[in-house]
């Protein structure tokens, strides 16, 4: 129940690791302190707003901040391969991109839960040092799925080429590197996953033309070929292992 609890709650732990950006700490502080609160520590009143605001920013919480971006954009082009448009809803597609982005961000979640949410909640440490510790695990998470590159590159437009462990750089950069990668590696994927589908789709519309069939669509045609071949080769295990495996998991 605890870990079912913990799943639950992952998402709101990750939003909360954005209020640690430096400015944006320091600006809640200042109106915690202005309304009454303790120095350096947010109200009630101020705490309750921010629990809100980030309950209304979940969707892209989650869609930004985990592995949800490479897993939707794979499984909407390997459904475009295989051209079931109308076969596999949307619907479909991101309840199945969620629930892979539970089973990989479980840890992350648990190790949120206990080492931040239960503390606070036992009124043991307040929430900035909650936000402080929940930030931890979820940024070497992404820095260990960010390239190189794009983490140079954002760090350049951000101003902070200068630094040299990535882990010291600001938040807001770790995230927009982390969102770039993830569409790279998600396109990269892909990729390998329609280049079966076209050959079959050429083979077919190749032999249609010699055969002069040009009414009949080769989608007709190659359709039922894919889907064999898909099955055949247990596809869905395959993709699944696929993009769990492709994801870095951190101690």
């Amino acid at each position: 129940m605890k870990r079912f609890r913990a799943l639950g709650l992952t998402a709101l732990g990750l939003g909360l690791t954005l209020l640690h950006h430096p400015v944006l700490a320091q600006t809640l502080k200042i109106a915690g302190a202005q309304s009454g609160g303790a120095a350096g520590e947010f109200t009630v009143k101020t705490q309750v707003l921010i629990i809100m605001t980030l309950l209304g920013l979940l969707p892209s919480l989650v869609l930004m901040m985990t592995s949800f971006t490479r897993f939707v954009i794979v499984l909407s082009l390997l459904r475009q391969a295989l051209g079931l448009q109308q076969g596999l809803p949307n619907r479909l597609i991101t309840g199945v991109a969620l629930i892979l982005t539970l089973l990989v961000m479980r840890p992350i979640g648990t190790q949120i839960w206990n080492e931040a949410f239960v503390p606070y909640d036992a009124e043991k440490i307040t929430l900035t040092q909650a936000l402080q510790v929940a930030e931890a695990p979820l940024s070497r998470f992404m820095l260990a799925q960010t390239s190189k590159t794009a983490l140079a590159q954002v760090a350049k437009l951000a101003g902070e080429d200068g630094v040299d462990q990535p882990a010291a750089h600001s938040f807001p950069v770790k995230l927009s590197a982390f969102v770039l990668s993830e569409l790279k590696t998600a396109f990269q994927i892909g990729c390998m996953l329609f280049i079966p589908f076209l050959v079959i789709d050429l083979v077919v519309a190749s032999v249609l033309m010699a055969m002069g069939m040009m009414m009949l669509s080769p989608l007709v045609i190659s359709l039922p070929l894919k889907l064999l071949l898909f099955v055949l080769v247990d596809g869905w295990t395959l993709t699944v292992n696929t993009l769990v495996s492709s994801v870095r998991m951190v101690n």
